[in-house]
């Protein structure tokens, strides 16, 4: 839902400008929490990975977002489903696979040191 005045998805910080979306990476979604429409907006990975999870365990997104919005604490939900995400593919990470993807090895880190 959008607030013709300001442009702002209902919900959403009224000090974001509306000019500000332009530019965004966000992408909006609609999802039922509790049986009540709301919109948010995530990353498009975040998307991605919202929807890989509701596959993996055979779920709807709006019982997944249910599920994350009735655990969280004082976050935003948005915010609480990026750390349920995390959580969720952390615990799945494993030793083996950290290797198979070639993580922790310093010549093919991403990151750089400057000045080192």
């Amino acid at each position: 839902m959008t607030n013709s005045a300001t442009g702002a998805a209902d919900g959403e910080d009224a000090a974001e400008k509306p000019g500000d979306r332009r530019n965004s990476t966000l992408v909006s979604g609609n999802v039922t929490v509790d049986g009540k429409r709301t919109s948010m907006r995530l990353e498009p990975a975040m998307w991605e990975a919202l929807r890989e999870v509701c596959a993996r365990e055979s779920r709807s997104m709006n019982a997944l977002v249910t599920e994350i919005d009735r655990g969280r604490a004082q976050s935003t939900l948005t915010a609480a489903i990026r750390v349920y995400l995390l959580a969720y593919f952390k615990a799945a990470a494993t030793e083996e696979g950290h290797q198979v993807a070639r993580h922790g090895l310093a010549s093919h880190s991403p990151v750089k040191n400057s000045g080192q």
